[in-house]
């Protein structure tokens, strides 16, 4: 990914995932970076940042997006991804 934003490496969450953005006048797709992080020392918040590979993208310019989540909100959050990936589960195993 040219021009990346968002740092990948060993210990980078997800990278390489489909993924895709939508605007009023746009609906485009590429490659994206997935990243979950929290300073080692004193952290007082969650990060979660997302980056398309703008290579792929003929509408936005090159951008990352991101949003601080406190201890309490990164645990819904959480909770929220458990309870669609065990409805993704399920409807593929009555497949």
């Amino acid at each position: 990914m040219p021009d990346r934003l968002i740092r990948v490496n060993a210990y980078t969450t997800f990278d390489l995932l489909d993924g895709f953005a939508r605007g009023h006048d746009f609906d485009e797709e590429g490659v994206a970076v997935l990243n979950v992080t929290a300073p080692r020392e004193d952290p007082e918040a969650v990060t979660l940042e997302l980056e398309l590979d703008n290579s792929a993208l003929e509408t936005l310019p090159p951008h990352a997006e991101g949003v601080t989540l406190s201890a309490a909100q990164a645990r819904e959050l959480a909770s929220e991804l458990e309870t669609y990936a065990a409805r993704v589960e399920a409807a593929q195993a009555d497949e």
